[in-house]
């Protein structure tokens, strides 16, 4: 399950520079640059108004657009941007320009789920979660919205690996050299009283 992939319209910049940006924010763009693939990277002009709606919107980092350079549609996955860190505007993107068969490197939230069919958690344990992201090396055509951790069954002291975590086909770990942790069910700051534990334990 991924966001859908939308379009963008651009115009190439002819000049780059402080100036030229400053100029492009005033008539409502923003500088951005297309590169990978092996090609010669591309200046662009995007609209402030909407790249910063496809931020806010939320999966922007892991949603392949169609950049329509004067009508040469280019695919591309957003690498970075800038954020104004005062008025809260797009500044700068920076895009890799993918086909079919590049894979990407990209940090994917987890989203956690059934936490009430967690004994752990149902007398107090705490959910101390360690990544709330994992970065994958995925292909660009198939980068997922989220992994899913399930909480089903565990107890307090119990933990959730990348092992227990479902990738899409062909995704793999960039930490490859150990089955690292998700998160963990920690023990209460007040403890587990023993009659508690008693009765999970008889469940």
């Amino acid at each position: 399950m991924s966001h859908a992939s939308y379009e963008l319209k651009a115009e190439t910049r002819e000049r780059v520079g402080k100036g030229s940006s400053r100029e492009l924010r005033r008539n409502g763009l923003i500088p951005a640059v297309i590169y990978g693939d092996k090609q010669t990277p591309i200046s662009i002009a995007l609209s402030t108004k909407e790249v910063t709606q496809k931020i806010h919107a939320g999966g922007f980092m892991t949603t392949v657009a169609t950049i329509d350079v004067g009508g040469e549609k280019i695919r591309v996955l957003p690498k970075d941007y800038q954020l104004d860190p005062v008025r809260d505007f797009t500044m700068h993107v920076d895009f890799l320009r993918v086909t079919k068969d590049s894979t990407v490197t990209v940090e994917i939230p987890v989203h956690f789920v059934n936490e009430e069919k967690s004994p752990g958690l149902k007398i107090g344990g705490v959910l101390n979660i360690v990544r709330h992201a994992v970065e994958l090396v995925v292909s660009a055509e198939d980068i997922p919205e989220f992994l899913t951790a399930d909480l089903s069954g565990l107890k307090v002291g119990d933990g959730i690996h990348i092992s227990d975590i479902k990738l899409p086909k062909g995704a793999t770990p960039v930490i490859t050299d150990r089955d690292f942790t998700i998160a963990t069910i920690a023990t209460p700051a007040g403890g587990v009283s023993e009659a508690e534990e008693a009765e999970t334990a008889s469940e």
